[in-house]
């Protein structure tokens, strides 16, 4: 990640901070919660991502001259906040759900407590972040899943949204579980696999079709992959492709690694493709498959008996571009004042916006028996679910739909990665966090992953959280009605 990032922020972060500072909420301690309110695509969970980034951002907060000098031509800031930002120190305490984590709706996914001018200033990239990441990992997984185990390699750097989007975009596409990216960058900073074949333009380059094939063949030996559909894939791609298997690689010992394919009816294609290859003796040769996919073609030509053994998704994977949001939002849940914590409420006529007040801590109760997920519970911070007693979960909004769960683990979701400003968690790799990804998706029921009205599953409140959040909606409602 870039280092000076300390100004990407929107302005009201920065107004609203020095009024706090030039305030008698100065010396407030605040909690703010990062979650989402739907899951893209409408599916059943989305995958958390980009924590490792926005650490980068914490452990490198500060003002340079330059940043002071626009700040003070802005005609908007005492001398007493430009001094401090001069002087600034990142102080806060985060906590965050590690990255490759299945998340739900409502949950808090991110966690920043301390000075309210600070927590204020640090909302815009904490969202960005966290935000695009997790969209794209997202739609990763539910393109890996739609592969069953196919192979899915990131190809989309040239239609991402900007340089960053398409460096981020792959680190978490390979999060979400494609094997790699084409993005040398991205494999680069993140050691992930880089992959890639040739393009069209290669073959036009040549005079004829076998000439482009012999001349890379030749060239890359151990990795020969040729694209076949620049002119026509049966009559001619093919059959070229198994002549410079047979009078370049055989010759020297070597086998072809794959033939991909771009456009065309890909399952009718494939089906005769696959054929001519085993034909010619190359039943190992691979079958890979390009030209804006998503999960749901993938889902299609497999189940329309599509002989591909790996898929590259560029376009739609690294913009989303089913669900270009992600939606998460970032809400002031308590505050510390004079020993005491207060919790805070938004309210709203749309009841998906009311938000849960208080100091929370989110869980996942797991079954001993099949190591499944039955649900995610948020209770108040100093609560405790004794995993070796029977609990009981409700529904937060039909409370009348309880359930009583024996023989479970309970474990807590977030972990710690600041204290008073300073790093105390260390990210794992790409690598391990999408093998703990893929770990921790599998701990869900498959009627969660489906594509089409997936199973809900439930993020529960604890009895006395639900019942703090709802004391507050009445104490709010009768201030109102005083008013009135």
């Amino acid at each position: 990640m870039r280092k000076d990032l300390t100004m990407l922020m929107d302005l009201y972060e920065m107004t609203m901070a020095n009024g706090i500072l030039t305030s008698d909420m100065r010396d407030t301690i605040t909690y703010f919660d990062m979650f989402f309110r739907r899951v893209p695509d409408e599916g059943g969970f989305a995958i958390m991502a980009g924590l490792e980034q926005l650490i980068e951002y914490f452990n490198n907060l500060e003002f340079t001259s330059e940043d002071i000098e626009y700040l003070k031509s802005l005609n908007l800031f005492c001398d007493e906040f430009i001094k401090y930002l001069e002087n600034f120190k990142f102080e806060c305490d985060v906590w965050a759900i590690p990255e490759g984590t299945p998340i739900f709706p409502a949950e808090p996914i991110l966690t920043v407590r301390g000075p309210a001018v600070q927590a204020f200033m640090v909302e815009t990239m904490v969202l960005l972040t966290i935000n695009h990441q997790s969209l794209i990992a997202t739609k990763a997984n539910r393109i890996v899943t739609a592969a069953q185990g196919r192979v899915v390699m990131e190809f989309g750097a040239r239609r991402a949204h900007g340089y960053d989007a398409a460096i981020y975009g792959a680190r978490a596409a390979v999060i979400g579980g494609c094997a790699g990216t084409s993005c040398v960058k991205s494999a680069k900073e993140f050691g992930v696999p880089a992959s890639g074949t040739m393009a069209h333009s290669w073959v036009q380059l040549y005079d004829d079709e076998y000439t482009a094939f012999k001349t890379y063949a030749e060239r890359y030996p151990d990795s020969c992959m040729l694209l076949v559909d620049t002119y026509n894939v049966l009559k001619s791609g093919i059959p070229n492709a198994i002549r410079v298997f047979d009078e370049v690689l055989k010759p020297m010992g070597k086998r072809p690694l794959g033939i991909r394919i771009d456009s065309g009816d890909i399952t009718y294609i494939t089906g005769k493709v696959r054929k001519m290859l085993d034909d010619a003796g190359y039943p190992d040769c691979k079958i890979c498959v390009s030209n804006s996919l998503d999960e749901y073609l993938i889902r299609d030509m497999i189940m329309q008996g599509a002989k591909v053994d790996s898929f590259g998704v560029g376009e739609r994977l690294i913009t989303a571009s089913s669900e270009s949001v992600f939606g998460g939002v970032y809400k002031l849940a308590a505050v510390e004042k004079d020993g005491e914590v207060i919790p805070k409420i938004k309210i709203s006529e749309n009841t998906a916006k009311i938000t849960i007040p208080g100091i929370k801590i989110p869980w996942r109760l797991f079954d001993n028996e099949t190591g499944k997920a039955i649900a995610d519970v948020i209770t108040l911070n100093h609560e405790k679910i004794d995993d070796t007693k029977p609990y009981e979960i409700f529904d937060p909004v039909h409370t009348w739909k309880r359930k009583t769960v024996e023989n479970f683990t309970a474990k807590k979701l977030q972990v710690k990665v600041f204290e008073k400003g300073k790093q105390v968690y260390v990210s794992p790799s790409v690598k391990e966090i999408s093998s703990y990804r893929a770990e921790q998706v599998g701990n869900l029921w498959d009627e969660v992953k489906r594509f089409e009205k997936p199973h809900t599953y439930y993020v529960d409140l604890s009895e006395d959280l639900w019942n703090q959040r709802n004391e507050l909606l009445i104490k709010h409602r009768a201030n109102n009605q005083k008013g009135n």
